[in-house]
């Protein structure tokens, strides 16, 4: 028997200002966007959503996306998973979209639920600080700018990175990423 998709509704993204279905963590990305702007001062255009990530591995192209990467003196920052439910569950996903996603590691990972949130070194993989109050603001960003040297992911560790990354992506039920690109290809 054929599944029927389940009804959803539709939202208007905060930071974009496009419609998007309100299915997943959608309404904890939200969250987190509004906090971003509103509480800890970054523009709209510090925001990116939907950041997208691309690589090959085994000969296969991997398609993903970033929920959302924040840039600072048009630097990318720091990375944001917007997960419902356990964050450490989704802390190993998110520090290798941070290590994967520029020509140098993102130095900061953020796994959010709108709620709380638990701050990362990317390079380290060490947890700095829990609770949303934990994620920096944009004067606290571009000061941890001046005195941060953007290092590239180490090249033998590449591989075994993409993989963590695609095995946890291939886990996540993206039922947003498949009807956005339902629509493109419509």
């Amino acid at each position: 028997m054929l599944e029927k998709p389940k009804p959803y509704g539709m939202l208007t993204d905060f930071v974009t200002g496009v419609e998007v279905p309100n299915i997943g963590a959608e309404e904890n990305r939200q969250r987190v966007e509004r906090f971003l702007v509103k509480t800890k001062g970054y523009s709209k255009d510090d925001i990116e959503v939907d950041a997208d990530l691309k690589f090959t591995i085994g000969g296969k192209e991997v398609h993903s996306n970033v929920d959302l990467v924040v840039l600072v003196q048009g630097k990318r920052f720091m990375v944001l998973r917007c997960v419902p439910g356990s964050l450490v569950s989704r802390q190993r996903e998110t520090l290798a979209a941070a290590r994967l996603l520029d020509v140098y590691q993102i130095p900061f990972s953020v796994v959010t639920d709108g709620k709380d949130a638990e701050l990362l070194d990317t390079v380290t993989g060490e947890v700095l600080e829990q609770g949303m109050d934990a994620i920096p603001s944009k004067e606290e960003a571009i000061e941890h700018m001046k005195g941060i040297e953007l290092q590239p992911f180490p090249q033998d560790r590449l591989e075994r990175e993409k993989i963590i990354f695609r095995s946890y992506d291939e886990m996540n039920i993206n039922v947003q990423r498949k009807l956005k690109h339902k629509g493109q290809n419509a």
